[in-house]
């Protein structure tokens, strides 16, 4: 018996707790649900958890943040591209957060993988398999404001360093501010999730 197992033989599904099981090489829109998602995203810690609060700040709770954001700077954008605004975070429920430069680190390989989950979820919430470059532009700008904002009210960041690393403070309403960066406990985030998700995708 050789010591090492084939590649082939390497499980690459987690088991959720809908009782789906899903192929990280090769996922299934068929065995994706949000509640999956929501429940996982609620549970996934922003910024390595290293923010301030009683709880951590979650990508659900980010997500949430992102689509305001989305919403503050294109008020007549359609609902679809809103829900892939809040959905462009979901194939952290089964492969984490991992911070940018990580990423770097790691290279080509966790992008594939990434790529490949998202395209499950948007076909699953019948979304285009990949999104129109300029939207797709559009949802990182709203991701770049909504980091702008953590970084300086939860993750101990300078506005100028802010600024330089995220671009600019996108502006929103300040009880929207004190709302969506008060770090929630992962039930309120996963159910603010999963109601958002039902406004958008009806």
């Amino acid at each position: 018996m050789t010591a090492r197992r084939s590649v082939e033989s390497v499980r690459a599904w987690q088991r959720m707790l809908s009782g789906r099981r899903l192929d990280l090489l090769d996922p299934s829109p068929l065995d994706i649900e949000i509640v999956d998602i929501a429940h996982g995203l609620a549970r996934v810690a922003r910024w390595n958890g290293q923010t301030s609060g009683a709880h951590i700040f979650s990508v659900a709770q980010h997500t949430l943040l992102v689509e305001a954001v989305l919403r503050q700077q294109m008020p007549r954008v359609d609902a679809r591209f809103r829900l892939a605004a809040l959905l462009h975070d979901a194939p952290e429920y089964v492969i984490g957060d991992m911070i940018s430069p990580f990423k770097a680190v790691l290279g080509g390989d966790y992008k594939v993988v990434e790529k490949r989950l998202l395209s499950a979820i948007h076909i699953r919430f019948g979304l285009p398999a990949v999104l129109a470059d300029e939207i797709t532009q559009q949802i990182k700008a709203a991701d770049r404001g909504a980091a702008y904002l953590e970084a300086t009210y939860l993750a101990g960041f300078s506005e100028s360093e802010a600024k330089r690393l995220f671009g600019r403070d996108p502006g929103l309403p300040e009880a929207t501010e004190r709302d969506y960066l008060t770090p929630w406990t992962a039930a309120r985030a996963e159910k603010q999730f999963l109601e958002r998700f039902k406004s958008l995708h009806g």
